[in-house]
């Protein structure tokens, strides 16, 4: 089983080296931001969880919560119990970024679910030069990914997990979808409380827009007193960000009332340069928790912060988290959390 563990890691390392060494459209994160705009399908970099945002996003080795689907899918083996999890998240002017999902242990060690994630801009008025103050009607942009998630243990200290997604992209009339794959290790040292984590996320190839929007009718001249012919624009393909992510995480004090836990991530995207993520949490008696950190090499978020309560009656469980980012140019970002557990 370690030989199998240590495969599923150097195959992770392949995967990554493989994918950035293809130059396309897909971009690279060497240079001064000069491949920004490379990847569609942005939202998909967008934390979850009001408990790893509050952490900076240093949670790569920490999972063990539903959000491990958007950090690690390899943090899903941690959840022993039917559990249910919900995410609001009131992103920039009109947009709302939501995240639900739903976990089911198979047996002792493996656990599947199933989860979606969406970006909604809500009504937007179209606009026209004749009419600067909106026609009457809207449009929407909107965002989707359903996921399906299976993870499990291969050794007591071992751990893997996998994604499958179905991501959507849809403006106005228009609409794009893709099929694309997360993958995910986790493994406990036993030593001294350090876990590392590794994940590799949107695997997968490129799309482009289709729908009504693309379809037009021309005359080849317009003082032709002829029938317009029917026209269809191509719209081009884009790909989809590719992520890395390595983080090592350690409880540095524990008592029977109090303990400290701090993470580290490394995280490269395949349309941005590299970034840092430092993380901390101090619990109080398994019930209250308070969390920082922040996030070095991105342009717009920076500091984190946050709390969560917790409550585990056995049978019956929950959780309700906090977070809050602060960003430089575009104010603060709020997110909650809440989470059911179900089951001894």
């Amino acid at each position: 089983m370690k030989k199998i563990s240590l495969l599923v890691i150097i195959f992770q390392i392949l995967i990554f080296g493989n994918a950035y060494s293809v130059k396309d459209a897909v971009g690279s994160s060497a240079g001064e931001f000069s491949k920004v705009g490379g990847a569609g399908s942005q939202f998909l970099k967008i934390g979850i969880g009001a408990r790893a945002t509050s952490m900076a996003g240093a949670y790569c080795s920490i999972v063990d919560d539903l959000s491990s689907i958007h950090w690690n899918p390899a943090g899903l083996s941690n959840i022993k119990k039917m559990t249910a999890e919900f995410s609001y998240n009131r992103w920039f002017s009109t947009y709302t970024h939501n995240f639900g999902a739903l976990a089911m242990p198979i047996g002792p060690d493996f656990t599947a679910a199933l989860s979606v994630v969406s970006l909604n801009s809500g009504d937007i008025p179209i606009t026209t030069i004749e009419r600067p103050f909106g026609t009457g009607a809207n449009y929407q942009i909107r965002d989707l990914s359903l996921n399906l998630s299976f993870s499990g243990y291969l050794t007591d200290q071992f751990a893997f997990g996998i994604t499958a997604k179905y991501i959507n992209n849809a403006f106005a009339s228009l609409s794009s979808s893709n099929i694309a794959f997360d993958i995910g290790t986790l493994f406990d040292t036993q030593f001294l409380g350090i876990k590392l984590g590794f994940s590799i996320h949107n695997l997968g190839g490129t799309q482009s827009y289709t729908g009504s929007d693309l379809l037009s009718s021309k005359k080849l001249w317009d003082a032709m007193n002829s029938t317009p012919l029917d026209v269809n624009y191509n719209s081009y393909a884009y790909g989809l960000p590719l992520i890395f992510r390595a983080g090592i995480s350690s409880k540095v004090y524990q008592d029977e009332e109090n303990s400290v836990l701090t993470a580290l991530d490394f995280v490269t995207h395949s349309d941005v340069p590299e970034q840092f993520s430092l993380g901390a949490e101090y619990v109080w008696n398994d019930l209250i928790s308070f969390r920082a950190g922040y996030i070095i090499g991105q342009d717009q978020l920076g500091l984190a912060g946050g709390f969560g309560i917790k409550y585990d009656g056995g049978v019956f469980g929950g959780k309700i988290d906090y977070s809050i980012n602060n960003t430089k140019n575009l104010g603060l970002i709020n997110r909650i959390t809440i989470g059911l557990n179900f089951g001894e």
